[in-house]
């Protein structure tokens, strides 16, 4: 086994200022704050993908062309559990904004 390649102590560096420190912080709540923003947009998409699902699925069964009709209830399901999520991500973050808002500095 060659074991130069691979390192498994890294070596430690020295920790910054804490006035040093403002320009990481920054990049870092920057790169939370889009992280959120995806998971955010993640879900809002996922309802619309669930209830265009959902018409389509009505379309084809008020035209006759649906072949398994058990497929429509199971995909109102999934619309009504993506909105119920997408209610529950919004009102937790609500009451987190409230609960940092009553936060005194």
């Amino acid at each position: 086994m060659e074991f130069d390649t691979v390192q498994f102590i890294t070596p430690m560096t020295a920790w910054d200022r804490i006035g040093n420190s403002t320009q990481k912080a920054t990049s870092r709540d920057n790169s939370e704050a889009a992280l959120f923003s995806d998971v955010f947009q993640n879900v809002v998409d996922q309802v619309y993908t669930a209830q265009a699902d959902v018409e389509n699925k009505q379309y084809l069964l008020a035209t006759g062309q649906l072949d398994d009709v058990h497929t429509l209830p199971i995909a109102e399901a999934k619309a009504a559990l993506s909105v119920d999520i997408l209610i529950s991500l919004r009102n937790k973050t609500l009451e987190s904004y409230n609960e940092l808002m009553k936060i005194n500095i």
